[in-house]
């Protein structure tokens, strides 16, 4: 039926101008964040030794399959706002998949500015490193501030984001071959394997440990599908989304495997787990207080760059789901000259200011408990419902090995769920109560499903 808050289908429209070097960079610089900066130390913590290190590796193929359901979804449906549109066609677009749909851009309210406030957090932390008298205070303003700094440059239109995305992703990979390259030389076996008694007696405390080190592995893997909200500016994404997604996968998941070896191998690890700035620590050791200040500096431009490329994803969802009719009308609004859905970037931007007055540790488990429960999990089974009631669409890419990965994501998302903390997933069963009481209330008035048939009866 028609949608009387649909968006008029005439004026601005998203431009093309992404390219397979641009969609890269902004999946790695989504990707590599401040995260492996800051969880580093509580990685390690999880397990009490390198054993962690298994994390990285559970979480690259939780990733990796995760990224190819991601990827064929993408380039089957190139359209910007990802899991609202995948949600949404694989459970049918007038019946849960409206639900869905509605459900995860309202999760995205509430994740995306805890994605970008955990950014904001690491920020202010290591500038606390380059000016040690700044009180407790003065960090959380500065982290309360860089989401609206962030803003600011957003405004503007997608061409000239491109281009700065790539600059941006040049500091971010810069900062991991400066880590890992320093580190080469030093690497040591020795320290590598220094587990503590006991690392692999496989009981439930080891595997609780290990899911909670996969957790903070997620959590630096999580950006790779940045790309598909992107999707309607981004030139050829049948052949671009894939490629750009399962190769930042790869390319990240080297990095960081290899960071973390080169920490372990110079710093002992029951060190490393109450560092608080574990990469200007570590560079300091090596090479000196002031190597130590420039790694520092380069931490906070990779923070300041997976932020900026989070913000500017999520900002399409909303926009997305405005113009199917599905959330609400303003977000639907474009700006006149950049052509950018400005209310959401202002919004998601005031609320992850405010976020990042939170606890890190507690925005990190909130964030990924909700997105787990909301998106990726009713995601990965609609992939596979669409496979059966959908055969006939146009695949550019078909994810390899199917359906082995699509089965490894969800037991992955599954077990994840069962090692995470209890108020992450009480705030997460909030988020899905409370939005799908706000669903259904809007349903009932405008006489959607669930309520269509009965009105119709």
């Amino acid at each position: 039926m028609a949608d009387s808050e649909n968006a008029v289908s005439s004026g601005p429209a998203l431009r093309r101008e992404l390219g397979m070097v641009q969609a890269t960079a902004l999946a790695v610089t989504d990707m590599v964040g401040i995260g492996p900066y800051i969880t580093i130390p509580l990685f390690l913590a999880t397990m009490g030794g390198p054993q962690a290190m298994l994390g990285w590796l559970v979480g690259a193929l939780v990733a990796f399959c995760d990224g190819m359901v991601w990827a064929e979804l993408g380039a089957a449906m190139p359209k910007a706002g990802g899991s609202y549109n995948y949600l949404r066609n694989a459970f049918g677009p007038e019946s849960a998949g409206r639900w869905l749909s509605f459900l995860m851009v309202w999760q995205i309210m509430f994740s995306a500015p805890l994605s970008v406030a955990s950014g904001s957090i690491g920020f202010a932390s290591y500038l606390h490193y380059l000016l040690p008298s700044l009180p407790k205070w003065g960090v959380r303003v500065v982290a309360a501030l860089f989401p609206l700094f962030l803003v600011v440059l957003l405004y503007r239109r997608i061409g000239t984001i491109g281009k700065m995305s790539v600059v941006l992703a040049v500091g971010v990979l810069g900062g991991c071959l400066w880590i890992s390259v320093s580190g080469a030389p030093h690497l040591s076996a020795a320290r590598l394997f220094n587990f503590p008694p006991h690392a692999f007696q496989f009981s439930w405390i080891f595997w609780a440990g290990l899911g909670h080190a996969t957790l903070y592995a997620l959590y630096d893997y999580f950006g790779y599908y940045n790309v598909c909200y992107l999707a309607e500016e981004i030139r050829n994404p049948g052949r671009v989304i894939p490629r750009a997604i399962l190769f930042s996968i790869l390319l990240v998941g080297f990095f960081y495997v290899l960071m973390t070896s080169s920490f372990i191998s110079v710093l002992p690890w029951g060190k490393i787990i109450k560092s608080h700035f574990i990469a200007s620590s570590y560079i300091a050791a090596l090479e000196g207080g002031l190597a130590g200040r420039i790694m520092t500096v380069l931490v906070l431009w990779i923070a300041f760059s997976s932020a900026f490329s989070l913000l500017l994803g999520y900002s399409r969802i909303p926009y997305v789901a405005a113009t199917d009719g599905n959330f609400f009308p303003a977000f639907a609004k474009l700006h006149p000259r950049g052509n950018f859905p400005y209310l959401s970037l202002i919004t998601l931007g005031l609320m992850a200011s405010a976020f990042s007055l939170l606890n890190l540790p507690a925005v990190i488990a909130s964030l990924i408990a909700t997105r787990v429960l909301i998106q990726y999990l009713p995601q990965t089974i609609g992939f596979f419902l669409l496979r059966r009631n959908a055969p006939e669409m146009k695949r550019p890419f078909r994810m390899w090995l199917y359906p082995v990965p699509g089965i490894i994501a969800i037991a992955g998302w599954i077990y994840v769920l069962s090692t995470a903390s209890l108020g992450s997933l009480e705030f997460a069963a909030a988020v899905l109560i409370v939005g799908t009481a706000a669903y259904l209330f809007r349903a009932r008035s405008r006489r959607e499903w669930p309520f269509a048939k009965v009105s119709a009866a």
